[in-house]
């Protein structure tokens, strides 16, 4: 699969909303209220994936961070089942923390879900390392690594 990177459009934003409610249960996805106020963040940034494989680019993927001083953080990054495992979540991240290194940012982190083991598998392999458990970080109690990275 070949995929494009580019940087989100306010005319995305409901292609974004349903691809975080496919990639998350009821209970953790983002609202509507919510992926707004992400994007609005200060020092927020996103990155949109499309796959380029059938013609016309489809949106696939995205992934939206923050930052604030020398410290960024990654929001979410959402990529539909079917592109999983084709490299489209590496490059968004590759691509995300490019811009956060670029606008100064020495550190980044997120949390995720401790039995969410693909998820934390794919954290590590790019070079993010647990810190703590947040308990009771999720919805229904469940708990999340927050985990962090050095940037160059």
């Amino acid at each position: 699969m070949t995929f494009q990177l580019r940087t989100y459009e306010p005319a995305d934003f409901e292609i974004l909303y349903e691809i975080d409610q496919a990639c998350y249960e009821p209970s953790i996805a983002y609202s509507r209220r919510e992926l707004r106020n992400y994007l609005r963040f200060p020092g927020a940034g996103c990155v949109v994936a499309e796959s380029v494989e059938k013609g016309s680019p489809r949106i696939v993927g995205f992934c939206i961070t923050a930052h604030r001083a020398a410290h960024g953080y990654i929001v979410t990054i959402d990529v539909l089942r079917p592109y999983r495992r084709h490299g489209a979540g590496s490059l968004l991240l590759a691509e995300c923390e490019h811009r956060l290194a670029s606008a100064g940012i020495r550190e980044v982190s997120l949390e995720t879900a401790t039995d969410n083991s693909s998820a934390i598998a794919f954290w590590q392999k790019h070079g993010y390392r647990k810190l703590k458990i947040q308990k009771n970080y999720y919805p229904g109690g469940r708990d999340a690594f927050s985990m962090s990275k050095p940037l160059a």
